[in-house]
């Protein structure tokens, strides 16, 4: 739960700082709007290959429900390597159950996912 919420006060406190940058430089306008959300999508673009979300799910910071798949994202991160959430169809070739009995019934991701190659050593 703390790392969840240190996720998203990381993300969510930088955008509200770079917005009133913005507008106090520019005034308010839509260039005001957008880079209250750019942090934002950035940050939900690199961490949902992580969550089995996709990067283009940042685009719904555009128009509203942002905010909700973002903290989705940084539950499932937070939670990650175990997971309790079933893996996309192209994750499940990465992806095992867990034998150990403190996470039983949860996936265990043994690669990072093909979205996720900035991680990889490949």
């Amino acid at each position: 739960m703390i790392r969840t919420v240190a996720l998203l006060v990381g993300v969510v406190v930088p955008s509200l700082v770079l917005r009133e940058l913005i507008e106090a430089r520019f005034g308010r306008g839509p260039l005001a709007d957008l880079s209250a959300v750019a942090v934002p999508m950035a940050a939900t673009a690199w961490l949902a290959p992580y969550a089995s979300y996709r990067r283009r799910d940042a685009l719904l910071w555009l128009v509203g429900p942002g905010l909700y798949y973002f903290a989705v994202i940084a539950w499932r991160v937070a939670l990650a390597p175990y997971r309790d959430w079933s893996p996309r169809p192209e994750e499940r070739a990465l992806m095992r159950w867990s034998r150990d009995p403190e996470h039983a019934g949860t996936w265990y991701l043994t690669e990072p996912a093909s979205g996720a190659r900035h991680t990889s050593s490949r």
